[in-house]
């Protein structure tokens, strides 16, 4: 009797051990994807000049990006275990449009690179709580933080036409609708495989975007303070 308690102990052990495992697999693949130089730039820095150019630079700007890409990754996780939580990503997604044209109508937002950075941690935090806000707030909160994205993205493609700007746009919209749908389905594929624990990938995820968050915030308090 002994043996088969220990035996099922032991199976669910190594279920929870693969389950991290895949979850941790899962989000830093994500986050070591190799990083040109010119990370925000997908052109090197030159402005599209037309379609094709537009539409790449689109989708490589939330690619490139990290902070971009793991808070593009944390609101497709998040979508997965929250009750209606398809509306976030497309909250993100058309307000981070919004923002872009913020930067082209020259509107500025405060400290938009501190607000992103702050986002990937807000969100990562999220992730890793037990108990988290409903979905209307995290489907605000996604609009909010998808204006400070879309601004910074605006920055590429200031001053270029409007087929090369339509094609951005196109282009970046497009990208992270389909990496955090992709988000959203490995989540919901955790949740099935984690029936007894199912929010514990998701925590493991949240502590690692966490990471990344912080990292980031850190960074641009040490450049803002001590500037080469």
């Amino acid at each position: 009797m002994n043996l088969s308690i220990a035996s099922t102990k032991l199976l669910q052990f190594g279920r929870l051990f693969r389950l991290r495992f895949l979850a941790f697999l899962t989000i830093t693949s994500f986050l070591f994807i190799p990083l040109p130089v010119k990370a925000h730039h997908p052109l090197g820095g030159g402005t599209p000049t037309n379609f094709l150019e537009g539409f790449l630079s689109g989708i490589g700007h939330p690619v490139i990006g990290v902070d971009h890409l793991v808070f593009v990754i944390s609101v497709g996780l998040l979508a997965a275990i929250t009750h209606q939580g398809i509306k976030i990503p497309l909250a993100f997604a058309f307000a981070a449009m919004a923002g872009t044209g913020l930067h082209l109508m020259e509107i500025d937002l405060p400290v938009p690179e501190l607000i992103i950075s702050g986002s990937v941690l807000l969100f990562g935090i999220f992730l890793a709580l037990k108990n988290r806000p409903q979905s209307l707030i995290l489907t605000g909160l996604a609009a909010i933080m998808g204006l400070f994205h879309g601004y910074a993205y605006g920055e590429a493609i200031f001053g270029a036409e409007i087929t090369p700007l339509v094609a951005y746009l196109a282009g970046f919209t497009a990208i992270q609708l389909l990496i955090a749908t992709a988000a959203f389905f490995v989540g919901k594929t955790l949740m099935q495989q984690a029936s007894e624990q199912p929010n514990l990938p998701f925590r493991f995820a949240g502590f690692t975007i966490c990471g990344v968050g912080a990292t980031f915030l850190l960074t641009l308090m040490i450049e803002t303070i001590f500037p080469v």
